[in-house]
């Protein structure tokens, strides 16, 4: 079997067991839309008045589509690599030609597929609730790189947790800070200026600049793009190599 056809297979079984857990897709897929229902609906932005949501609905579209790129990668494949720990699983995948970053593609191949699915259903939210943001071809990079880079986070999360309830203790950790403390929902402007270069240390930070450039503000998107593909490697590699195939 060759190496694409592995791959496959592994997604497609992947796939699968998403799909009957109908909690995980009810949470993949309308979690988001929740939040934008009570933050750009209901809550709505008060631009010039200051403070959190003071910038106009358009603004916050990195912070959304971030709730998908960020959460469903960590907690996803960081409880899968635990669970798989606990079951003993990769030691029998050792014993046939999957390789441990065989396994880590096929994964991140479905995480990407659903995130950039819960995407494009968060957008036609916006747009519902009247966001004014470019749908810029640039989506179609940013949204699959992020992901990228958090499945390969994740697998490091699950590969060194004491268990999938640490995996997910350990996920929701990295992930609530980051989806806060880089530029998403808070103005870079709110943050001490001693605190800016540690923004600069989140991968999200980059996701959120670039998205927010290509969608609303204009700026450097190709700068932002480049050092996320750079993440995107660095964090699939450590990923794959942590993950204990014959522990």
């Amino acid at each position: 079997m060759s190496r694409a056809r592995r791959i496959a297979a592994e997604a497609t079984g992947t796939y699968r067991t998403f799909i009957r857990r109908r909690t995980a897709v009810f949470f993949t897929f309308f979690f988001p839309v929740l939040l934008i229902v009570i933050f750009a609906g209901l809550v709505r932005t008060q631009s010039g008045s200051g403070g959190l949501f003071s910038e106009p609905t358009g603004y916050y579209v990195p912070a959304y589509l971030a709730t998908v790129v960020l959460f469903t990668p960590l907690s996803r494949v960081g409880s899968t690599v635990a669970r798989h720990r606990e079951g003993n699983r990769f030691e029998k995948l050792a014993t046939t030609p999957l390789t441990r970053a065989e396994w880590l593609a096929a994964h991140t191949l479905v995480n990407v597929a659903l995130i950039a699915a819960a995407s494009a259903v968060l957008l036609v939210a916006l747009k519902l609730t009247g966001a004014e943001f470019a749908l810029s071809p640039w989506l179609a990079f940013f949204v699959p790189v992020a992901s990228v880079v958090f499945c390969g986070i994740g697998a490091v999360l699950g590969s060194v947790a004491d268990g999938q309830d640490g995996a997910i203790a350990m996920s929701n950790g990295v992930a609530l800070p980051l989806l806060f403390l880089s530029e998403t929902f808070v103005q870079p402007e709110l943050f001490p200026a001693w605190f800016l270069p540690v923004v600069d240390l989140s991968p999200l930070a980059y996701f959120a600049r670039g998205v927010r450039a290509a969608t609303y503000s204009g700026g450097d998107v190709v700068t932002n793009a480049t050092v996320l593909a750079v993440l995107a490697v660095v964090a699939f590699a450590f990923g794959a190599i942590l993950i204990p195939w014959t522990e």
